[in-house]
């Protein structure tokens, strides 16, 4: 008996668990956990499913309620009103492990599993976001993984049948063993259709639906709970492997079952399968289950009761229904080919009762296995990183002053995280639906049109990272301004946000200390903004751990938020005309720290965050938002990455338009041009309207200076000419492919 309590131990470790949570899963259920006990705790108290790293922290984000129909507590993404007796569905999650391992199926299964969270609340999905990060493009192995993940994206996305309307990706060395892969997804339903991932009903039946449980995907949120070793590559059958046809047949099975009010609640099975969807629905439920294992349709014969429990096989849900509909039910299930098993009941007993071939192979309270509740919390340690120190040692002063840029300025335009993503974003079908309008309106955010409620929503996704590492309480704040900022110059008024946290090992107390300041960052953000976080996912341990040598990413606290754009206030980011007045609102400063110049161009990585200010950017965007309500701007683009100058080029480039502009003596040139001093704003103003905008800016006393205007192709800089737009386009057009296929 000793020999086999001490073999349960080192199983319980060999998981994941630590001799403490083993001694306390004995505790919850008074005696030893069989082997298959042993496997549920492993997999529901990952750092990937119970958050125990993480969600000490997370409660203390804010959720801002009003205007806000649910926050996603008890459904599978974060749902808000907007009007009309309608709601809009989404979420942002990570699925950056396995597709550091096998690159396609990781993003593929993605893109795949973020739209169940969508429909599995009864919406339908209809935009996708994305935000990817890779390493030095010129490696073959940061070739091999963007070409995998980019793949899989688009296959995925573009057989289900929804957009890609926007997203980012950004190229940097931290990311050369981990890329992060981030996708949002969007739907819309009616208030009252929404369907609960809560169980209920005493008696009422237990369905799996859809794929077969096979055996991939196994042990996937444990996986996704510990570092990349030389060894990860062994990992690759913990990969799900994906099947958009039949996702898509799922989700059609489910918006007419949805109609007739067929569901009673329901769950995506995604990390943890099976497991995962039984212990939450009955955990918030108060309620229990009698499940039979054997019952569930199965892809492979020689399958254990764990490998069932644990399976992470694709385009499966767990569904509730009440017994008197289950022919219907039924009914509608094969008329869309959907696959089925009737696998239990609700019973009144707070219990999850196992069963394989009538014999009770586990036993476990499900309110045990819930994050936050019986799951392990942690609060661990913390302490400032080293690397703090180096980058207050940067002065501006120590890089020389010239009198022009214009080499420069054509190198930033080419640089990858920079120049076009046109090389990726055509692999996608943006399209489907048409319901994309952003090709109409070249926007700060994307635009996808809703039918049925006649209403435009903007979307966008937006972390730079490097300002998160350099000071990540005032780098989360920046990744929400201009996740809002770029929301208002398309003329959307921001409602809600998502998150998805990326960070290195939460142990790691350096790591730790970004994720807690993170934290803090983005509570006062959303306090000033007043705007909700109503879902969210946190991923950590990307990082590598190869040879003793430790390399985690960079914290990237990605933000996906969501407007409305009234239907004649849309505003696009193009120059119009030649003649058009540039202006430039908000305060230019003489700071380059983090910007792009400084970090390629002069090879220095250490500085402080750029210049923020919360209160400013609150007031930025509410006199952007008045300006678009009147109609005193003809465009608008916010200053981020490559500074003024790469905004006034996107500027133009929609129409092959140029610029002439005039800098100012008291700020250096080139930070004028390349710093990213944060909340500024280009617009253009028709001359017939001059008068108008700057008497408004006046009497808002917010600061704004002339630049130039607008001319037909040529752009120069104090009199100086810094080439052609024509010339200008083919290199920020064409430079992402080129350096790929190199």
């Amino acid at each position: 008996m000793k020999e086999e309590k001490k073999n349960l131990l080192q199983l319980a470790i060999k998981l994941g668990l630590s001799s403490d949570e083993y001694e306390k899963i004995k505790e919850i259920l008074e005696r030893e956990p069989n082997e298959t006990e042993v496997a549920i705790y492993s997999a529901m108290w990952s750092e990937h499913a119970s958050y125990k790293n993480s969600i000490f922290w997370i409660k203390k984000l804010i959720k801002v309620n009003k205007g806000i129909y649910k926050s996603g507590e008890n459904e599978n993404a974060g749902i808000i009103s907007i009007g009309g007796g309608w709601a809009l569905v989404f979420k942002i999650e990570s699925h950056n492990h396995p597709s550091a391992v096998e690159p396609y199926q990781g993003a593929a299964t993605g893109v795949g599993g973020i739209n169940r969270d969508i429909f599995t609340t009864g919406a339908r999905p209809i935009a996708q976001l994305n935000s990817l990060r890779f390493g030095d493009l010129r490696l073959q192995k940061t070739k091999w993984l963007m070409d995998g993940i980019v793949r899989g994206i688009a296959d995925y996305g573009n057989c289900f049948g929804v957009p890609i309307i926007g997203g980012e990706v950004y190229f940097d060395e931290k990311y050369n063993d981990n890329p992060i892969v981030n996708v949002m997804s969007i739907g819309i339903i009616k208030k009252s259709e929404v369907i609960p991932a809560v169980a209920k009903g005493i008696g009422n039946l237990v369905y799996v639906i859809g794929s077969k449980t096979g055996k991939d995907g196994i042990h996937g949120a444990s996986f996704a709970s510990e570092d990349i070793t030389e060894k990860t590559s062994e990992k690759i059958s913990s990969v799900q492997v994906g099947d958009p046809f039949t996702e898509k047949l799922l989700l059609e099975a489910i918006i007419e079952l949805n109609k007739y009010r067929l569901i009673e609640a329901m769950q995506d099975m995604g990390a943890a399968g099976l497991i995962c969807s039984t212990s939450e629905m009955a955990a918030r439920g108060n309620v229990g289950m009698n499940i039979y294992l054997d019952k569930v349709h199965l892809r492979q014969t020689d399958m254990q009761p764990w490998e069932i429990l644990l399976s992470e096989s694709q385009e499966r849900m767990l569904m509730i229904i009440n017994k008197k509909n289950k022919e219907k039910v039924e009914e509608i299930l094969k008329k869309w080919d959907i696959e089925y098993s009737v696998v239990g009941e609700i019973i009144k007993e707070k219990s999850l009762n196992f069963y394989y071939n009538n014999e009770l192979v586990a036993k476990v309270p499900p309110y045990s296995l819930l994050a936050g509740k019986g799951a392990p919390v942690y609060k661990r340690d913390y302490k400032n990183p080293d690397y703090l120190s180096h980058l207050k040692d940067f002065s501006l002063k120590k890089i020389k002053k010239k009198k022009h840029y214009i080499e420069e300025a054509q190198f930033l335009a080419q640089l990858p995280t920079i120049a076009s993503k046109k090389f990726i974003y055509e692999q996608y079908d943006r399209l489907v639906r048409t319901n994309n309008i952003t090709f109409n309106f070249f926007s700060d955010s994307s635009l996808c049109y809703i039918r049925e409620i006649d209403k435009i929503i903007g979307a966008t996704v937006d972390c730079n990272s490097r300002y998160v590492w350099a000071n990540p309480y005032v780098g989360s704040q920046i990744a929400i301004a201009e996740a809002a900022r770029n929301l208002v110059c398309s003329g959307a008024k921001p409602l809600a946000l998502t998150n998805c946290l990326n960070y290195g090992n939460p142990y790691d107390k350096n790591v730790y200390w970004q994720f807690v300041q993170s934290i803090k960052g983005m509570q006062k953000a959303c306090k000033y903004f007043k705007i909700p976080i109503v879902s969210g996912n946190v991923s950590f341990y990307n990082q590598t751990n190869i040879k003793n040598t430790t390399n985690p990413i960079l914290p990237t606290p990605v933000i996906g938020m969501v407007g409305v754009v009234p239907k004649k206030k849309i505003m696009t980011l193009a120059f119009q005309k030649k003649g058009d007045m540039i202006y430039l609102i908000g305060p230019s400063k003489n700071d380059i720290n983090q910007s792009q110049y400084l970090i390629h161009w002069h090879k220095i990585e250490n500085s402080p965050a750029p210049y923020f200010n919360l209160s400013w950017e609150k007031k930025l965007q509410s006199v952007m938002l008045d300006l678009i309500d009147n109609d005193l701007i003809s465009s608008a683009h916010d200053v981020s990455e490559g500074g003024l100058f790469i905004t006034l080029l996107e500027c133009c480039l929609p129409n092959l338009l140029g610029f002439d502009i005039t800098t100012i003596l008291e700020i250096r040139k080139d930070a004028f041009l390349f710093g990213e001093s944060q909340g500024r704003v280009v617009v253009s103003v028709s001359p017939n309207k001059e008068a108008d905008f700057i008497d408004f800016m006046v009497s808002k006393k917010v600061p704004f200076i002339t630049l130039g205007h607008v001319t037909k192709g040529e752009f120069r800089i104090d009199d100086v000419s810094y080439g052609f737009v024509k010339d200008y386009e083919k290199i920020y057009m064409s430079s992402l492919e080129k350096l790929y296929e190199e």
